[in-house]
């Protein structure tokens, strides 16, 4: 009889991540559809185009805050950054707006205008998740090229 309290304890909290993880899995999958509708790309294209934003975001916004950088996005689209490789400092390798455009080319096969369009897409649906005070971090911690494209996004 003592273990029912802990029992219903731990099926409380088994139901809590639950409705936790489908919250999450639900405004990923918004944050998608409204990523589609900005970029007018399919699903998938516009989940790669994300990445690609977001692994040559990362290495800037390293520089600025002491925490990861990651954690000013949702739960979800921090797992985006899974797909990310390693971006060290050490590593070496273009970076600013060329070679984030560079990437996104590659990543949906588009021109040059059509990935600099689609990137400030995703640029201006992260900017609808955050607060303004953390988009201020984000275009503080950005070179001065890549900054000139996320106040283009809004």
């Amino acid at each position: 009889m003592a273990d029912e309290p802990e029992r219903m304890e731990d099926e409380l909290r088994l139901l809590r991540e639950r409705r936790h993880r489908a919250r999450c899995t639900r405004s990923y999958s918004l944050f998608l559809e409204k990523l589609g509708e900005r970029s007018s790309l399919p699903r998938e294209q516009a989940r790669r185009a994300l990445v690609s934003v977001l692994c040559a975001l990362e290495r800037p916004l390293r520089h600025v805050t002491a925490d990861d950088p990651r954690a000013w996005l949702p739960l979800k689209l921090q797992e985006a950054f899974q797909g990310c490789p390693l971006q060290g400092d050490d590593v070496p390798g273009p970076s600013g707006m060329e070679a984030l455009l560079q990437r996104v080319e590659a990543d949906i096969g588009a021109d040059r205008a059509r990935a600099e369009s689609v990137t400030r897409a995703v640029l201006a649906t992260l900017r609808a998740c955050i607060t303004e005070g953390e988009a201020q971090q984000v275009s503080d911690a950005l070179p001065a090229d890549m900054r000139a494209l996320w106040a283009r996004a809004c």
